[in-house]
């Protein structure tokens, strides 16, 4: 009988992924304990992401603003970590953050108040934003996850309520209800233009 032979799988800790240095400009996630790729954004991505942030910074202060910058470590199977488009930080987690080296939120840190994804094209995109980011920011305590959607031209909203996200959803010319930041007014139309 003739057997063949699976590549072995190189699984990397926490401390395996942070130390890790391909010598490119990659950027990869750590997903149960494997590296993942993370491909360019497409610059309409790039485009949302920078709107969105231009018009959280009217409600938010700068420095609980990150883009891209920092990574978060969540709950799987084996060590993973994830990268936001966007997060909105509480003043604890700053704090946390200042007291570090590197620009991860590790678990024994307070989770930022706001993680936010915009999706790219494609289903395995939608499927790790929509369904597994989802479980992962819930289990971390991220008390909202907004999920920008420019092929639904849509804004998902999921709430913290009880351990589980409660959605609402925002499209056209709606304007974005956050319980964590209430004085924030951006109009779906001003960002998915």
């Amino acid at each position: 009988m003739f057997q063949t032979t699976q590549p072995q799988v190189k699984y990397f800790s926490f401390e395996d992924y942070y130390a890790y240095d391909d010598g490119t400009e990659n950027r990869y996630e750590l997903v149960d304990g494997e590296l993942v790729l993370m491909p360019p954004e497409s610059i309409l991505n790039s485009d949302i992401s920078m709107r969105l942030l231009l018009e959280l910074a009217k409600s938010v202060p700068f420095h609980l603003l990150k883009y891209k910058e920092i990574m978060i470590e969540v709950s799987g199977r084996r060590a993973k970590v994830r990268i936001p488009d966007l997060l909105v930080l509480g003043e604890e987690c700053r704090a946390a953050l200042e007291t570090t080296k590197r620009g991860t939120i590790t678990h024994d840190m307070p989770p930022p108040l706001i993680a936010i994804e915009v999706v790219s094209p494609g289903v395995k995109n939608q499927i790790r934003d929509y369904r597994f980011k989802r479980s992962e920011y819930a289990a971390r305590g991220i008390t909202e996850y907004w999920i920008v959607d420019p092929v639904q031209n849509k804004i998902t909203v999921l709430s913290l309520v009880e351990g589980f996200y409660e959605e609402s959803i925002y499209i056209r010319d709606d304007v974005i209800k956050s319980g964590v930041i209430p004085e924030i007014k951006i109009k779906v139309s001003d960002i998915l233009i």
